[in-house]
């Protein structure tokens, strides 16, 4: 038997959630095949077979939450047939449930809260994908989890037609708790004497979305209810759940873009009441932990941020000049990130603390430049870094750039491209920002802060003038960054940026 278990997934990273299986126990897989598809809070990845063989046992469940080295299955090189499924929890299995009396409709199959790891013990549930009556076929999603580490499905167990609903939207379940029931192999006639049971919430449909469209109606409650409220198309509306299902979040990102129906043109005006409305809404257990990972870094560091202003005429004046010749020849168009990274890297070389971070009693100093550039997307920043860069060239940098983007905004980002980066660059001025002090990138000990370019007057050889000047600010780890080597790092960027020949000359 051949193990397969849970690769190092970063020096951050401690645990992953297992997202899909792409092989399914019993089946033939070849070495370096996919296997099974983990999930982290910052990128998703593949796991490879790692031999020929077939794939005899899983020990981790979808959804389940796996440690660093955790089993996750074993693939038997000698062709054997598989072996009885090992879940990673006693609990995961479907139960029957008491007895409905009715022989034709099959068993009742209990739906229980799957365990999501051994830290986690409770999920929040987030929203019912189907309501009492529905049929539904094996696997098909029945509810929402979220827990701390990040947001589940769970499935149906077995085929057939829900019965019973038994936790609502917003509940706060354990592990173990009976979800729902399922009535094996029930058919729809089956339905009207199982909805009495239903919580009341679900007792009362949520009214329907105006398009009158056919995919209205497998819209989720909470999303439907935005969707008529406000008057919107659901056909418009792009879905960014699972298998493209429309969330509470799309439905609210679409108010007020062009997403209302004909009839909301025509919808008569609502005399509000004059006193201030709120809504309160719950933190999900994933933002939870992101706000305490984010503490955690602020308590951590001794966090200090120190400004400067760069007059960009000089690079702006290169990329007017030689912009046509760099696109013509690199196929790419030259920016001003490349401009950054390269002033960076110089003065990372001059001033090696701030490329550098604290390991217990140690720091270590990294004698090699991977810089982090931070990439906003709908769904949160992430950084992938560039590799090497005091080795790219301005072409290098500005194809590697422009190719993270898109990656990231499509999600197809891998893990190793975003971890081990030495200093980060992050851009708010492509938002508006003037000035901010931007927070650090644990471990890392700085992060340049840009923003955006403005006309502002200056004097220059005793002269009044009007130039295009940007803020830039540079957050360090005062722990091993002393406030003179901060100032330094930051004077020699805005120098390698002021006057670019100073990077081509090395000085």
């Amino acid at each position: 038997m051949t193990e397969i278990r849970v690769p190092t997934l970063g020096e951050s990273v401690t645990e992953a959630t297992i997202g899909q299986w792409l092989k399914k126990q019993g089946e033939t897989v070849k070495a370096d095949e996919p296997i099974v598809e983990l999930e982290t809070d910052k990128v998703s990845v593949e796991v490879p077979a790692p031999a020929s063989g077939i794939l005899s046992v899983i020990n981790a469940q979808e959804g389940d939450t796996v440690e660093l080295d955790a089993l996750l299955g074993e693939i038997d090189e000698t062709g054997a047939g598989p072996s009885p499924v090992k879940p990673a929890n006693g609990k995961s299995e479907p139960k029957p449930a008491a007895s409905n009396g009715n022989g034709a409709a099959g068993a009742d199959i209990e739906v229980v809260a799957p365990s999501s790891g051994e830290s986690v013990t409770e999920a929040d549930i987030g929203e019912w994908l189907v309501k009492v009556g529905d049929q539904v076929k094996v696997d098909d999603p029945l509810v929402s989890l979220e827990t701390d580490k990040a947001s589940m499905d769970v499935p149906s167990p077995v085929a057939g037609m829900v019965k019973e609903l038994r936790a609502q939207e917003g509940d706060t379940v354990a592990v173990g708790d009976v979800l729902a029931i399922v009535t094996e192999g029930a058919g729809a006639s089956a339905g009207a004497s199982g909805s009495a049971s239903a919580p009341a919430k679900s007792a009362t449909p949520a009214p329907a979305a105006t398009t009158g469209s056919a995919d209205a109606a497998k819209l989720s409650p909470a999303p439907r209810r935005v969707i008529a409220e406000n008057n919107l198309d659901a056909n418009r509306i792009a879905g960014t759940g699972r298998g493209g299902r429309i969330t509470k979040a799309d439905a609210l990102a679409a108010i007020g873009t062009g997403s209302s129906t004909k009839a909301s043109a025509k919808a008569p005006v609502v005399q509000r009441d004059l006193e201030p409305t709120e809504e309160r809404v719950k933190m999900t257990r994933l933002r939870q932990t992101i706000a305490r990972r984010l503490k955690e870094s602020q308590d951590t560091a001794a966090m200090l941020t120190t400004f400067n202003d760069v007059d960009m005429t000089a690079v702006m004046d290169a990329r007017k000049q030689y912009k046509d010749l760099f696109l013509k020849k690199h196929g790419v168009k030259l920016g001003f990130m490349s401009f950054f990274v390269k002033a960076c890297v110089a003065a990372l070389k001059e001033i090696p603390d701030v490329n550098a971070e604290i390991e217990g009693t140690d720091i270590i100093y990294k004698n090699h430049y991977d810089v982090g550039i931070a990439v906003g997307t709908e769904k949160g920043l992430v950084v992938p870094v560039l590799r090497n860069a005091d080795q790219m060239s301005l072409a290098d940098i500005e194809k590697q750039i422009v190719d993270y983007g898109t990656r990231a905004r499509s999600g197809d980002l891998k893990l190793e491209e975003m971890q081990g980066g030495t200093f980060t660059i992050t851009n708010g001025g492509i938002y508006g920002s003037l000035l901010s002090t931007p927070i650090l990138n644990m471990p890392q000990s700085g992060i340049l802060g840009m923003h955006r370019i403005e006309e502002r007057p200056v004097v220059v050889n005793g002269q009044v003038v009007v130039r295009p000047m940007m803020y830039l600010a540079l957050s360090y780890d005062h722990r091993i960054v002393d406030g003179k080597g901060a100032v330094t790092f930051l004077v020699r960027a805005k120098e390698n940026l002021e006057d670019p020949q100073r990077l081509l000359l090395d000085l």
